[in-house]
């Protein structure tokens, strides 16, 4: 390192500290000269005096570097790393400072904006095939009442219902694709109604009352005589328990029972302070353990040719969770296989 490089080492030192990126300096000798906080975060204390290829040595950002150091000409690249075994995207941009010759080199982990686009790309692909489905069947029953069941009016009727049954099932996925779109829109917007979850649960189960006679399920609360109050919004909870309690309806099957029971939580581990808990618990055949942390992913469904039988999207879970994002709660799933399913939307309570 020359004596003007040592000399003017703290001036850059100085300069890059301001950078809020990861970002270096690299002289002519191909030494890394300066580091700031974030840089020193990501590549370890010892960078700084070291040849860069001792610290930075992904193949593409070497050729990068000394192409930077040879061409004057500013550039940008995109290379993937690991970090902590975990594939990690960052954006890098070179430059030169000017007629030094020192390589200016700033990095940043764009490995949250490469799975916001992962997470894109699959929800259009999820979307596309679950209208894809009905879509194509409706097409060639229309094609065929077109054609050889044109004159055949039970051929017709039958066919006639399928499509409605069909449509119907657009319709839903539409309807829930509109509802988990306006969820995420107001997530961050925070509730301000003083609500009692008892009125809430006991509204939803007026509401449902009917589905469960049909369904022959019988709906046992158990919600006790004090109030449990939180800071909500009074339609979104009424649809976090409809949406829960006709999946245990429908999962749970017929014949058997709901019970709904209330908890006081003197200490939730996740919300870090007291909380109201009130579970939703079925005698269904259960969930395998290992789908229960998807469950809540759109479109996830722990058996797919049941939950479309019984006229699931696959949207309504994650529906759940953004709205209880939103009221600061969390949805909690317990299961096993042949022992029911339990479900408990947990809430930080009112502050009295």
């Amino acid at each position: 390192m020359t004596d003007q490089a040592m000399d003017d080492r703290p001036h850059v030192q100085d300069l890059i500290a301001a950078f809020p990126l990861p970002t270096l300096v690299i002289d002519p000798a191909e030494q890394i000269i300066a580091v700031n906080d974030a840089a020193v975060k990501m590549m370890g204390p010892n960078a700084a005096g070291r040849h860069f290829t001792a610290t930075l040595r992904n193949p593409k950002l070497v050729d990068a570097i000394e192409r930077g150091l040879r061409e004057p000409a500013p550039q940008s690249i995109s290379y993937q790393g690991i970090e902590n075994g975990n594939d990690i995207h960052y954006d890098v941009h070179l430059q030169q400072i000017g007629q030094t010759g020192r390589l200016l080199v700033s990095l940043q982990n764009v490995e949250g904006q490469a799975q916001a686009e992962q997470m894109r790309r699959d929800f259009i692909a999820n979307v596309s095939h679950e209208l894809r489905t009905p879509l194509t069947g409706m097409i060639g029953f229309i094609e065929t009442l077109r054609t050889s069941a044109r004159d055949d009016a039970r051929a017709r009727d039958k066919f006639l219902g399928t499509m409605a049954r069909e449509a119907e099932r657009m319709n839903r996925l539409v309807h829930d694709l509109l509802s988990l779109s306006r969820v995420e829109a107001e997530q961050r917007v925070r509730p301000t109604e003083r609500l009692d979850l008892r009125n809430v649960m006991q509204t939803t189960l007026r509401n449902l009352d009917r589905l469960a006679i049909k369904s022959n399920v019988t709906l046992k609360p158990d919600l006790g005589e004090e109030p449990l109050l939180v800071i909500g919004e009074m339609d979104q909870l009424l649809q976090v328990f409809t949406n829960l309690l006709e999946n245990a309806m429908k999962y749970g099957g017929a014949d058997k029972s709901v019970e709904i029971t209330s908890q006081i939580i003197p200490h939730d581990p996740v919300l870090r302070g007291p909380a109201i808990g009130l579970t939703i618990a079925d005698h269904g055949p259960g969930i395998d353990p290992i789908h229960i942390p998807r469950l809540t992913e759109r479109f996830y469904r722990a058996d797919s040719h049941r939950s479309r039988e019984l006229g699931g999207t696959g949207l309504g879970l994650a529906i759940v969770k953004h709205i209880l994002n939103r009221h600061r709660g969390r949805l909690k799933i317990s299961s096993e296989p042949g022992q029911g399913a339990k479900f408990t939307v947990i809430l930080p309570p009112a502050q009295i």
